[in-house]
């Protein structure tokens, strides 16, 4: 069969290797949605991204008798160390053949790079961290993925076992239908938490769109630093990330909450636009664009990807504040599947009120570590 070859991606032909690789291994598979390639080389630009001002990668690939068969991306990220306290290491953006000494090879070579730099421990897929896709699908291979969520083969889990990987935590993604799901009992809730708490419950501006984010971004690094695996985004990182949200974002689906100006929680459902992206193939020109635009006006999902409240505020049932009003909101723009993702498997309280409300459990996403 010949040997595995491992080498680090240098130069513009070995990374144009690296982004082209899935669009050859998922030909035919019917529930990948190609992303644009224009957006994964921005992703993986060491030199210009703002993610990695406080992180380092190494991207590699793996070949045989010629053949690229697999790639990784090997990363430590200082703002989750330092804020964790931890020495760690991550894996991402791993695509692979069914190949198990080519995946062996691959995080092997992940790990001693992640190794060498001090890391006590490997843990993903993350591409590049928490807050952007991340998580192996291990359930749920029947459907296409929403916006911001991953896909890949049901072997890769194999692969990645084999390697000597062992589970650390599942993410679980839900759902629901905005005009099934009974309001009566969160509205009460709703109704109540808003009137004893005095928080007003408003679109983004979108005229006003850079001061909102930032405020948000404020929130967004307050409400989830207790949640697991969580990594804080400096503030340059976030604004990148809600200016490319910001083209497919609709107002009434981005809300805040505030009380006498000051904000104290956010929610977040973003059109599922991986149904527009898919036609594209990943590719803007020449028809991509054009399909994307029209496809655009056709997507009737959402994923429901944030909510947060700051710590204080907790306990108030605020939470099914911004809940009830997305879910109307999307009914009156006449959106139907909606899905809350992603859900730690130890959330229980959040897993149970999202059963109770008619939610189903749908997909599971596993984070492996390596010690």
């Amino acid at each position: 069969m010949g040997e595995i070859d491992v080498i680090a991606v240098s130069g513009q032909e070995s990374l144009k290797q690296f982004i082209e690789l899935p669009y050859s291994l998922y030909r035919g598979q019917p529930h990948w949605v190609p992303p644009l390639r224009i957006a994964v080389k921005e992703l993986l630009d060491r030199k210009k991204h703002p993610f990695y001002r406080d992180a380092e990668a190494e991207f590699f690939l793996a070949s045989r008798n010629g053949k690229i068969v697999g790639r990784i991306a090997a990363i430590i990220d200082r703002a989750y160390n330092r804020f964790h306290q931890e020495e760690g290491g991550f894996f991402g953006f791993f695509e692979c053949y069914d190949d198990a000494a080519a995946a062996t090879a691959l995080l092997g070579a992940a790990r001693q790079w992640t190794t060498a730099r001090g890391a006590k421990f490997m843990r993903g897929p993350v591409n590049p961290s928490t807050n952007y896709e991340c998580g192996l699908l291990v359930e749920g291979f029947d459907s296409d993925p929403m916006v911001m969520m991953t896909y890949n083969p049901p072997h890769y889990a194999n692969l990645i076992e084999q390697a000597g990987l062992h589970k650390v935590k599942d993410l679980y993604a839900f759902l629901s239908n905005a005009n099934t799901i009974s309001l009566e009992k969160i509205e009460r809730v709703a109704e109540k938490a808003l009137r004893q708490t005095g928080v007003r419950v408003r679109p983004i501006d979108m005229k006003n769109f850079q001061a909102d984010a930032e405020r948000i971004w404020a929130v967004y690094n307050s409400a989830w630093e207790r949640n697991w695996g969580y990594v804080p985004m400096s503030r340059e990182e976030f604004l990148l990330m809600a200016k490319e949200m910001k083209q497919i974002l609709k107002p009434d689906l981005a809300l805040i909450g505030e009380v006498d100006g000051r904000m104290v929680g956010f929610a977040l459902a973003l059109p599922d636009v991986n149904q527009a992206l898919k036609p594209a193939g990943g590719r803007l020109l020449p028809t991509g664009l054009i399909k994307i635009l029209y496809y655009q006006r056709l997507i009737k999902s959402v994923r429901v990807l944030l909510l947060g409240v700051v710590e204080e505020y907790r306990a108030s049932g605020l939470a099914a504040g911004f809940y009830a009003t997305l879910v109307r909101n999307a009914r009156r723009l006449g959106f139907g599947d909606c899905e809350m993702s992603w859900v730690l498997e130890d959330n229980v309280l959040m897993n149970r009120s999202l059963e109770v409300m008619g939610a189903r459990r749908y997909k599971t996403y596993r984070l492996y570590e390596w010690n």
